[in-house]
């Protein structure tokens, strides 16, 4: 239950990334919704990371908050904001998405 809390955590980071990526691109009214929708996911995804945390080791969950949160946003750059995909970005990319496999799959099961 908690993993699923901390994964969810760090999708709502992406969601945090994306509500700026797009207020960014906007202007008036329609900006400042993103803005609502950036703080909406940033309150969530801490109320979650916060929740996890009292049970999963802080160093693992955090890393993997942060993990999900970096590889996620890279991806959503990627695919909706049109940013280069270059083979080593891609790589490096994969290999985060590893690490963060692994240190699952290490930590101890709570």
């Amino acid at each position: 239950m908690h993993w699923f809390l901390l994964i969810l955590a760090g999708l709502f980071e992406v969601a945090f990334a994306f509500c700026l990526g797009k207020a960014r691109t906007s202007a008036g009214h329609e900006m400042w919704w993103w803005y609502g929708g950036f703080a909406a996911s940033l309150l969530l995804s801490m109320s979650l990371l916060i929740r996890a945390t009292q049970v999963l080791p802080i160093g693992t969950a955090y890393a993997v908050w942060t993990g999900i949160g970096a590889a996620g946003t890279a991806l959503l750059g990627i695919i909706v904001f049109k940013e280069p995909a270059g083979f080593l970005r891609l790589f490096f990319l994969v290999m985060l998405i590893i690490s963060i496999v692994g240190l699952k799959a290490v930590s101890p099961h709570q």
